[in-house]
């Protein structure tokens, strides 16, 4: 017998997820198919009118031990196993009264499901490691010439729809593709058992197991000329677009996620009602007021050139006075956890925007390692989540700073944290109004955020200066300084801190130490 050329005679079918199992079951019964099933979803299987041979009587050994084992015997791996083209396997098939699997049907208990829910016992999660299943479904994929796997009921429908038109055939190509689903779905289940393991032990374990799932096609790369999707880690309880409904505009692009991700993870540093701007995967306007209205409008002003074509995320609803607003300008996207009807109505005029209502309420597992892809390899860290406490702080000037000054420097660091190094954010009245951002020296980005302040018109007298890592000499804080700054906060530990705090001095305004950097690479 040759690859390709089995008619599928026998089944076996055993899942935990039970969605659409009966009507697959009744599927392959109607073309003739002995149906071999274990445990619920035999019984299932029979509840339905179908009939079911146990496994036990297939492989004259029972289930045992809760269901740890049932499916773990010779006589059924044999029979997935078993090259039909190979006369000595054959010949010991029939020494041994082997009976050949030509399809098996199974999922694997939701591992995944119940290490995520809240509560769930350690013994729970092992119980939920299955053993059987995956094995079922290696070794029929092993053998996919002659033997057909199933793990995905989403598959059912196609492949009855083949066995149908084929005459109870499955084609050589559809049973490969069936075979790498397979094999995919068992690297996932056990890159996430790993990840459990190594999860527990708090540590950078010596081999790092990671799946991912597509989420969907996006409609190029960072250029035109590359083709793009978005993948999220398997089991992830949240990512850049889940609880993300698209209720209008182009598909999405690679740069918009990147940019979405920026705008997501800079708007949680905000309760109030906050703005954020986002261009090249950089803040190019943040600010927070009494509604997203007014953030909207003072995160605008602090670089209007550079917020044209960018992705715009607030934190309350758009209504109709925000939908005014944003039909001004040119905007790729914009993220808000609820668009009134009338707001919608307004910007469905724009068919190039992209409308996002982010229904994700749940916050970021601060566990979560940082991944960077470098050339054969991926950088790993710990993610920079949180930031200090005012308390943790330290006033090195002579000159303390005023509760609003303190307001205004804190706002200043929250968004400075998110801009790329060297980095420096300039601010006023809880509003960004200078950025300057990925300069290789410090100074040249004191200079780049004042010079949008400039452009922008932007008042600095008594704006807050906010450094992402200290400043090596006194030219940049002088230069913020000379433009009107009146509080600087800063990680410190440069060499020079003692030069940088004698400026400070020297000009009465107020400089903090956080005595941590946000390095942004």
């Amino acid at each position: 017998m040759q690859p390709g050329e089995v008619r599928v005679q026998r089944a076996l079918l055993s899942v935990s997820d039970k969605t659409g199992v009966v009507e697959f079951a009744r599927g392959l019964a109607e073309l003739g198919v002995e149906l071999i099933s274990t445990g619920g979803t035999a019984a299932a299987l029979r509840e339905a009118g179908l009939e079911v041979r146990a496994i036990d009587d297939f492989t004259g050994f029972p289930e045992m031990m809760d269901g740890r084992v049932k499916t773990l015997h010779p006589k059924l791996y044999a029979g997935v196993l078993a090259l039909r083209d190979n006369a000595q396997h054959m010949a010991t098939a029939a020494e041994h009264d082997i009976e050949f699997v030509d399809l098996v049907c199974v999922n694997l208990y939701p591992f995944e499901a119940t290490a995520r829910r809240r509560g769930a016992t350690e013994h729970e999660i092992i119980e939920n490691i299955d053993i059987g299943g995956p094995t079922m479904i290696r070794a029929a994929a092993k053998n996919y010439p002659f033997t057909a796997v199933v793990v995905n009921p989403a598959s059912y429908d196609a492949v009855l729809q083949e066995l149908r038109d084929a005459g109870g055939k499955l084609s050589l190509g559809t049973r490969e593709s069936l075979a790498a689903e397979a094999f995919s779905t068992t690297a996932r289940y056990d890159s996430a058992i790993s990840r459990w393991f190594v999860e527990k032990q708090d540590d950078f374990a010596p081999l790092m197991l990671t799946a991912y799932e597509k989420v969907t096609d996006l409609s190029y790369g960072e250029n035109p000329h590359q083709r793009a999707a978005y993948y999220a880690d398997a089991g992830a309880r949240m990512h850049v677009l889940s609880m993300v409904r698209q209720l209008g505009g182009k598909e999405l692009s690679f740069n918009n996620v990147l940019d979405l991700n920026a705008a997501r993870l800079l708007m949680q540093e905000f309760e109030l009602p906050a703005c954020v701007i986002i261009k090249h995967n950089n803040p190019c306007g943040v600010a927070v007021g009494g509604s997203v209205v007014e953030a909207y409008h003072a995160a605008f002003a602090c670089d209007p050139l550079s917020a044209f074509g960018g992705v715009i995320a607030v934190n309350r609803a758009v209504d109709q006075q925000f939908a005014e607003a944003l039909l001004k300008q040119f905007c790729e996207v914009i993220i808000a956890p609820h668009f009134t009807q009338e707001a919608l109505q307004l910007l469905s005029s724009k068919p190039n925007m992209r409308i996002l209502e982010d229904d994700e309420r749940r916050k970021a597992n601060i566990a979560e390692r940082d991944l960077k892809r470098v050339m054969g390899g991926l950088l790993v860290q710990d993610r920079d989540m949180g930031l200090e406490d005012r308390t943790e702080m330290e006033v090195v000037t002579d000159r303390k700073p005023t509760e609003a000054e303190w307001g205004e420097m804190l706002f200043a660091w929250k968004v400075c944290k998110h801009v790329r190094s060297n980095a420096i954010v300039l601010s006023n009245d809880l509003a960004s109004v200078g950025i300057g951002a990925g300069q290789m020296s410090r100074v040249d980005s004191v200079r780049l955020a004042i010079e949008k302040a400039g452009i922008a018109g932007s008042p600095l007298l008594g704006a807050a200066m906010a450094s992402d890592a200290f400043f090596p000499f006194p030219d940049g804080p002088q230069l913020g300084i000379d433009a009107g700054v009146a509080a600087i906060i800063q990680p410190g530990g440069s060499k020079r801190d003692h030069e940088v705090v004698e400026a400070a001095d020297a000009a009465g305004i107020a400089m903090v130490f956080t005595h941590r950097r946000h390095f942004k690479h």
